[in-house]
């Protein structure tokens, strides 16, 4: 299995010791508003994530948006850890936080922060059937808006901007 798709599932490879490791919540002080959670054990935790996304939505009341959400912080998380913040031995678990937040009443962002200077790049590809460079192009196309932002003293944070139905 590719390092991209272990990513993605959350599996490590055959034969590797994992070292289970829990994601780390954003302390309580957060708003009800927004919720963030660090990516520990990166590979590992991309499947902690998305169930954090599924919990966060149920409890927003937004589970219209769980599939729409759930791909866009796949992406974002897999470009995240496979080009941003690569593990090394330096800095075996570089610092990936993901944060949703509900913006205006009628909007959720889906936000990961990394610690890469580098600007997302959006490829372009001429054959349908890569296995890579079609992440922010899903993104593009799920979400109403997207974009980074440099953060200081390094980094950066993508995000993305979807649409909530409004409430009666």
């Amino acid at each position: 299995m590719s390092p991209a798709r272990r990513a993605l599932t959350g599996e490590a490879p055959a034969g590797s010791a994992i070292r289970r490791r829990v994601t780390r919540p954003e302390p309580p002080s957060a708003s009800s508003r927004s919720a963030a959670l660090r990516l520990v054990g990166a590979e590992q935790g991309c499947a902690g994530a998305r169930d954090f996304v599924r919990r966060t939505l149920r409890e927003w009341e937004l589970e219209e948006c769980g599939p729409d959400a759930l791909t866009i912080v796949t992406e974002l998380l897999a470009n995240a850890v496979l080009h941003a913040a690569p593990s090394t031995a330096a800095e075996p678990d570089p610092e990936i936080w993901l944060r949703l937040s509900l913006r205006r009443p009628s909007h959720l962002v889906c936000a990961v922060y990394d610690p890469s200077e580098s600007p997302p790049v959006y490829q372009h590809t001429s054959d349908p059937f890569d296995e890579h460079g079609r992440g922010l192009r899903i993104i593009e196309a799920l979400a109403e808006h997207w974009g980074w932002t440099r953060r200081a003293p390094r980094g950066k944070t993508v995000w993305a901007m979807l649409p909530v139905a409004a409430r009666n």
